[in-house]
């Protein structure tokens, strides 16, 4: 009995010296004198068990200045927040948690840091424990002597089941991170020991996972959206890709962002918000297309997944063609465009589809003045999820509101679209998904003209996962677009004019991983074209309309490409590849034979040549270059350079400055050869205050060769030779672009500047026509001031304000400058081409969202979108035209927007 208490204590003095030697160990001792709070934590985690959480925008400016001499980190944070409205908590396993206004509870059951097993999943979780989310997760089994282990797996989002693209994952300390693929998967190699993984989903909050890696394992990770839990008390990652990725001048924009900008009629708008960006402007408002670095609208590559869109708007350009509730978010390549992707001279837009939720059915629609638009995802069965949207509008009277003075009684506007996507995962290894769109617009502006155009497109992809570290996807689809005009002025008039083009495309595209430092991609795509150039037949059975139609146009593009992302160094990375382009142009055709050395003119034709179907006309070939490297020049900073060489031979015909729906496309042929351009980029990059500031500051040059412009008089409507009246034309930009983002804090938003020039020169070896005395002169989209500027201030996390403000230099034009007489009619003369300016454009727009409160297991969540576009009422014009009167031409300006206006939305998801 003796023995047994002389054990007993003996035991207690020995816990009670490890009491007192923890209790020790973690008192704070040193003298801070004026140093940021963040630098306290620091310092106090480097000496102690104690791990810091917290919101950055609660503690920013907070400073410390005292003296510790073993005290409690009680006691020292009692002083230090002496006077603020700051809270802490301290768990029994030295977490600390950092609060605003209110204390956190942190009393965990004793079972909650319990070891589990080496494949973790969250998906099952319920928002009722709001920090089941920071348990200590035991991942792998102790093997080997390596430091380094591996962690992978996938990131979910808990309120819809559904992969998370584009989420970044990352260790603290070290800063080593990735980005989720397409099926949400990452992958990183860090230390064994007790780490702290971060998750930020691009618009969302930051998310951690506590883990203890002791060999190679499993953590899949469902994250939330706008749901309260330990994120919100948690530092944020900030933009980390902005300085660590390599390739440059790529702008990511999630659906949250865009949610945020005001738009016309409350609508939420993929290119309104990319026109936020530097480098990427407009001709001018409500314009289809876009503009970037110095290139023509039709020089930007716009894939919906893997399909192409060759209209990406509705309503003149008011709407965007896809409906930002059937998207997952957009990434815009200026610069550094992968090797797997070209067809394009300017830059490729890629916007990646939603897919369906996995735990239940669910949807999400508005209700605006100006459209509404409904979509349904779920799955169906345990493997295969859906997701269907449909947007519409009755839009009618906004074309009096617009302009109540016109004549516009007879004017109707109609558009709608619809698509969808089906995904089946037969296993681990294989998925396959179908992808559809269809669009439609039809509008008049009198009663005797229709015009309608539309999209149509599907795409049928397989992926196939080999191993940890290849993979592959094989797609096989088609995109058409097509417009008709209709005329009924005269019965004896009538006439239906239609135009239309088809592509079907196979595209094999593989990732392979070799060994830590190379990631390969390679592949083939390949494009089979059929062009319709136009056809006008009568209309009704009155007209003596003549039909005509011109040839059909056939082509075969294929490219063969291979990319290596290399990481030479943990400072230097460099991505390289080569885009092999072979194309042909096939009969049937019948081509006029010019004489050698003379231009392409009625006047120099000495016969014809016939070519059978499928008979080849022309070919070309020739690579293309993609080269870009990042260099670290610390972890917050970063200095990137590029070089692209790309081509494009497939040609928008068009006499204005922005895409319309009776432009036509035209193939490269025997006479009109493929653009050519190469661009040159270099960068710097910085990301501040702890990366809650993004900085970057990009320099490019371009220059283009084979650029179509048009002889003075041109015709392009159904024009069998359209060789004769294009000018070969060459162009050069170059530009300085600025952007600052914060992207946290209830005040943040961004700041974008671009100083740009887009110039273009007739070839001097063309004979036809030279523009301006072969001198250069300014792109109708040539504008080199462009400001943007995007504040939105959270009031609470159910309401913020934004206000959007944006400047440009007035668009080039070409003015008459006299009249004179010629053949017995007056003429008019007009001067240089593209030598004046219309007046500089300014506009702000304010909206207000107000969003319903968070919580998951609502039947449904709804929000409102309200706010006034253009709320100066500032009348900016959109174009300038001249009218004779009284024996001289009158100019007159038109604006398309030319008063406020107001807009309101109710947005809703179930």
């Amino acid at each position: 009995m003796r023995m047994f208490t002389k054990g007993l204590i003996c035991i207690l003095c020995l816990l009670s010296l490890r009491t007192v030697a923890q209790q020790t160990t973690d008192r704070i001792t040193g003298f801070f004198p004026g140093i940021s709070f963040v630098r306290f934590m620091e310092l106090t985690e480097k000496e102690t068990s104690f791990k810091f959480y917290f919101k950055e925008t609660d503690i920013d400016g907070l400073t410390v200045n005292l003296q510790a001499n073993n005290d409690k980190l009680e006691d020292v944070l009692s002083l230090i927040f002496q006077n603020t409205d700051l809270k802490f908590s301290i768990s029994k396993t030295g977490e600390v948690y950092i609060s605003k206004g209110q204390k956190l509870t942190v009393d965990f059951p004793e079972s909650f840091f319990t070891s589990t097993s080496d494949t973790q999943s969250t998906a099952s979780l319920g928002a009722e424990d709001e920090f089941v989310r920071n348990r200590r997760y035991i991942i792998g089994v102790p093997s080997g002597s390596s430091s380094i282990a591996k962690i992978r797996g996938q990131v979910i989002s808990l309120e819809k089941g559904e992969p998370i693209v584009g989420a970044i994952v990352y260790e603290k300390l070290s800063q080593t991170q990735t980005i989720t693929d397409k099926e949400g998967r990452y992958e990183l190699s860090i230390l064994k020991g007790n780490q702290t993984i971060l998750v930020q989903n691009i618009g969302g909050y930051t998310e951690q996972r506590l883990i203890d890696l002791q060999g190679d394992g499993e953590l899949n990770m469902s994250i939330g959206e706008g749901i309260f839990s330990l994120s919100e008390v948690v530092v944020r990652s900030g933009g980390l890709t902005n300085v660590s990725r390599p390739e440059m001048g790529v702008q990511s924009l999630s659906v949250q962002q865009m949610r945020k900008l005001p738009s016309v009629m409350g609508e939420v708008d993929i290119l309104k918000g990319i026109l936020t960006m530097p480098g990427v402007n407009t001709a001018g408002e409500a314009s289809v297309g876009f503009n970037v670095r110095g290139g023509a609208a039709d020089q930007n590559l716009i894939l919906f997944d893997q399909n192409t869109l060759f209209n990406p708007s509705h309503l003149f350009g008011f709407f965007s063609s896809v409906n930002s509730d059937m998207i997952q978010g957009v990434e815009l390549y200026k610069a550094g465009i992968p090797a797997s992707l070209g067809g394009r001279l300017s830059s490729v837009l890629q916007v990646t589809p939603k897919l369906g939720r996995t735990d239940k059915i669910g949807g999400s629609g508005g209700i605006g003045p100006l459209t509404s638009r409904l979509s349904l995802d779920g799955p169906i069965g345990s493997k295969t999820t859906f997701i269907v949207g449909a947007r519409m509008t009755y839009s009618d009277w906004l074309l009096d509101y617009l302009e109540d003075r016109a004549d516009l009684g007879a004017s109707r506007a109609f558009f709608a679209d619809f698509n969808g996507t089906i995904e089946h995962k037969f296993n681990e290894k294989n998925t396959l998904r179908f992808t559809g769109y269809y669009s439609e617009d039809k509008f008049q502006f009198d009663p005797d003209t229709v015009y309608s155009y539309s999209n149509q497109n599907f795409a049928l992809s397989w992926t196939h996962y080999f191993n940890d570290r290849v993979e592959a996807t094989f797609s096989a689809g088609q995109d058409a677009y097509d417009f008709q005009v209709q005329g009924e002025d005269n019965p004896l008039n009538s006439y239906r004019y239609n135009f239309d083009i088809r592509q079907r495309f196979l595209k094999a595209q593989f990732r392979q991983e070799k060994g830590n430092r190379h990631i390969f991609s390679y592949g083939v795509h390949s494009i089979w074209y059929d062009l319709n150039p136009g056809k006008i037949a009568p209309f009704g059975a009155e007209s003596i309309v003549i039909p005509e139609t011109l040839a059909t146009e056939r082509a075969l593009e294929t490219s063969f490409f291979f990319g290596d992302e290399f990481e030479v160094n943990d400072q230097l990375t460099v991505t390289g590849g080569l885009r092999y382009n072979l194309y042909g142009y096939f009969g049937p055709q019948t081509l006029p034979v010019y004489a050698p050395g003379e231009p392409n003119l009625p006047s120099n034709i000495t016969g014809e040549q016939n070519y059978n179907s499928g008979e080849l006309v022309n070919s070309y070939h020739g690579p293309e270059f993609r080269l870009s490297g990042r260099y670290s020049l610390t972890n917050w900073s970063s200095i990137k350079a590029g070089l692209n060489t790309m081509r494009q031979n497939i040609h928008l015909l068009s006499n204005s400055s922005v895409i319309t729906p009776t432009d036509t496309w035209k193939l490269s042929d025997a006479f009109i050869a493929p653009q050519r351009g190469i661009q040159y980029a270099l960068g710097y990059f910085q990301n501040l205050k702890n990366n809650t500031i993004e900085f970057s500051a990009e320099v490019y040059y371009r220059t283009m060769q084979n650029l179509l412009d048009y002889r003075s008089g041109a015709s392009i409507v159904l024009n069998d030779r359209i060789e004769q009246d294009v000018l070969v034309t060459r162009g050069r930009a170059y530009g300085l672009e600025l952007y600052l983002l914060k992207s946290t804090g209830k005040l943040n938003g961004s700041i974008a500047y671009t100083y740009s020039r887009s110039l273009l020169q007739t070839d001097p070896s063309e004979g036809k026509e030279q523009i301006n005395r072969s001198e250069w002169y300014p792109s109708n989209f040539d504008q080199p001031h462009n400001a943007n500027v995007v504040m939105n201030y959270e009031l609470s996390r159910r309401l913020n304000t934004t206000l959007a403000g944006k400047y440009s230099t007035g668009r080039p034009v070409t003015l008459p400058v006299a009249k004179f007489e010629y053949g017995g009619s007056e003429r008019v003369y007009f001067g240089d081409r593209n030598s004046i300016r219309i007046p500089d454009y300014f506009r702000l727009d304010f909206s207000v969202n107000l969003e319903g409160n968070h919580k998951v297991n609502k039947l449904a969540h709804a929000s409102w979108s309200l706010g006034v576009y253009n709320i100066l009422g500032r009348a900016n014009p959109y174009s300038v035209y001249y009218i004779p009167e009284g024996g001289k031409l009158q100019g007159y300006q038109l604006s398309i927007f030319a008063k406020p206006i107001p807009f309101i939305t109710y947005n809703f998801r179930f």
